[in-house]
């Protein structure tokens, strides 16, 4: 069984977040150590550790994920330029919260994707 993370406490509110959308499947809110002038929290509100949990039924779900990012690059006025989608996956991915989260970052030119 999955551990519950700060995530499952945000998408019950629980705890305090600036949440921006939340439907039946996903939560989103703004990152509390924002690299970009734009950087979102997209999470699913069911609890997936990380992306080798995701099965054939959270299809769906996950596609919600993108489907909400579209509607918060436009809403953040930054669609139009481009933004920079992230989900992290265990630690030599750079995971840090074990409850799948994609990142929405943009507002101003992100660089190159890797470096070093």
């Amino acid at each position: 069984m999955a551990e519950e993370t700060i995530f499952s406490k945000i998408i019950r509110k629980e705890i305090p977040a600036d949440v921006l959308y939340q439907d039946e499947m996903v939560t989103a809110f703004r990152d509390i150590n924002p690299r970009a002038p734009s950087h979102i929290l997209i999470i699913p509100n069911k609890l997936l550790p990380t992306v080798n949990d995701v099965e054939a039924d959270d299809e769906a779900m996950m596609g919600r994920l993108f489907t909400v990012a579209r509607k918060l690059a436009e809403d953040e006025g930054i669609a139009e330029n481009g933004y920079r989608l992230i989900v992290n996956c265990n630690p030599h991915g750079g995971q840090e919260v074990y409850h799948i989260h994609m990142h929405l970052v943009g507002g101003r030119p992100l660089g190159p994707m890797l470096v070093g």
